[in-house]
């Protein structure tokens, strides 16, 4: 799979009705650009609040994922996610005109088949990688639930189900890639137990719910009056139940049909850590609320142990800007000249690089037994590399310069010592409005993020030719 981020190539639209609201309405996927990620736009809202695909917005993971931003909400949306977390989908904007995604069958293949009809395109930038490496455990005891993520090259998900009963019996999924996701998991419907069903129907709370949107597993005696009924209930002619203990409604596409079901699940729910993963995922009966439990415990490890893949370079290619180019753009001079080259530049991002050395005048001084980097010149530097990237954006930068507005929520991780390369991975987190610009940095020594900070700037034109 290719390391750029994707989207769509066009708008295409799926109507359908909510399983548990029973609305009925529309959802409509369009295009977006890079380091946009997955958003819902409630168009139904007359301020058509948007509301990102991130595992802190959870509120609910009853009979599905609930994500809620300033009173607005999205249900059951793990369905939509895994399918453009298999096939590499990194920026999209849903747009509702109701507040549950379309049920349709239950499985992911629908919202497969729209993607496919939209074309996927890819982007001028690089994915970014969430990289795990070292095992991050989520465990319940009491539910006899446990999930595991572990160091490996590729994403990867095995999930086991067991639920006690004959009907079911204990059952595995694997996907060892996610290009399977397609053909060896999105056909794979939800399911229900006959008694959930039954408690679901009498409290309102699957008004959308129809015995084709849902495998429907019987696990006790059930009289042929109570048959009738759910005849009746959902306008068939008759329903009976198969050798295999399942409603004739339906016939299972694969025989661990639920246990592929919930690994669709899983990859639904662990897409809302916002990136694609490079580790192994191992679920022992995992549930909604697990799931996204889970995900902000990894959400949590991400942001102590900084496990984001570095952005990719090669230090010894040919720069971008070498120091004579960013002498022409800044003003700076040695000694407080903090950037050495521009590896990297984009419309939306730049990596810059550092090399430091012993030589550096403020080793003199800055602890001259324990030489360490300033961290307020981490700070110049990576603001210095922020002000290359944003007089990039206008003709003839020689004739501006750039001021720092705001300077926000630094974050000093490791120390920078001398004989470290330090790269400086910067992008933009909003269009330039007015000449004010927002960026969000991250320093690198090798794989570890050492610094990171939020930066905005302002272009103004204090020169003439």
């Amino acid at each position: 799979m290719s390391d750029k981020q994707k989207t769509i190539g066009s708008s295409v639209t799926i109507s359908g009705t909510g399983l548990h609201t029973g609305q009925p309405g529309e959802m409509t996927f369009h295009s977006a650009p890079v380091n946009h990620g997955i958003k819902f736009r409630r168009t139904d809202i007359d301020s058509k609040p948007i509301i990102a695909a991130d595992v802190n917005f959870v509120v609910n993971t009853a009979r599905g994922t609930t994500l809620s931003k300033n009173g607005a909400k999205v249900f059951t949306i793990e369905h939509v996610l895994a399918a453009f977390m298999g096939l590499g989908i990194d920026n999209v904007l849903v747009d509702l005109n109701m507040e549950e995604i379309p049920i349709k069958d239950g499985s992911s293949k629908y919202f497969i088949k729209a993607i496919k009809d939209a074309g996927i395109v890819e982007q001028n930038a690089e994915r970014k990688y969430l990289i795990i490496k070292e095992p991050i455990v989520y465990e319940s005891p009491d539910k006899s639930v446990k999930l595991v993520i572990e160091a490996a090259k590729e994403f990867s998900v095995s999930v086991v189900i067991d639920y006690e009963t004959d009907v079911l019996g204990k059952q595995e999924a694997v996907i060892n890639d996610i290009t399977e996701f397609e053909n060896e998991i999105a056909p794979c419907r939800t399911f229900v137990f006959l008694h959930e069903l039954e408690f679901l129907l009498s409290n309102d709370l699957i008004k959308g719910g129809d015995l084709n949107n849902a495998i429907v597993f019987v696990n006790r005696d059930v009289t042929q009056e109570e048959l009738d009924d759910l005849a009746e209930l959902f306008d068939k002619p008759k329903i009976k139940i198969k050798p295999n203990g399942i409603l004739n409604n339906l016939d299972l596409i694969f025989q661990n049909e639920p246990a592929r079901h919930k690994l669709l699940d899983v990859i639904g729910d662990l897409s809302l850590l916002g990136m694609p993963i490079k580790g192994r995922v191992t679920a022992y009966r995992p549930g909604h609320l697990a799931n996204t439990e889970f995900a902000k415990i990894i959400r949590n490890n991400i942001n102590n142990s900084h496990m984001l893949k570095q952005p990719p370079f090669d230090i010894y290619a040919d720069p971008y800007y070498d120091v004579n180019d960013i002498k022409n753009i800044l003003p700076h001079r040695p000694p407080f000249l903090l950037v050495d080259k521009v590896l990297k530049m984009s419309d939306n991002f730049i990596i810059a690089l550092k090399n430091v050395s012993l030589n550096e005048p403020f080793f003199v001084g800055h602890f001259p037994d324990e030489p360490i980097m300033p961290g307020v010149l981490q700070v110049e530097a990576m603001a210095q590399a922020g002000g290359i990237f944003v007089l990039n954006q206008v003709e003839q930068p020689e004739l501006y310069s750039t001021y720092f507005l705001k300077i926000d929520d630094v974050r000093f991780r490791a120390k920078v010592v001398p004989g470290d390369v330090l790269i400086f991975a910067i992008e933009l987190t909003g269009p330039i409005k007015r000449g004010i610009c927002s960026m969000h940095g991250k320093a690198y020594v090798g794989d570890k993020v050492v610094m990171e900070g939020l930066l905005v700037a302002q272009i103004i034109k204090n020169k003439e030719k």
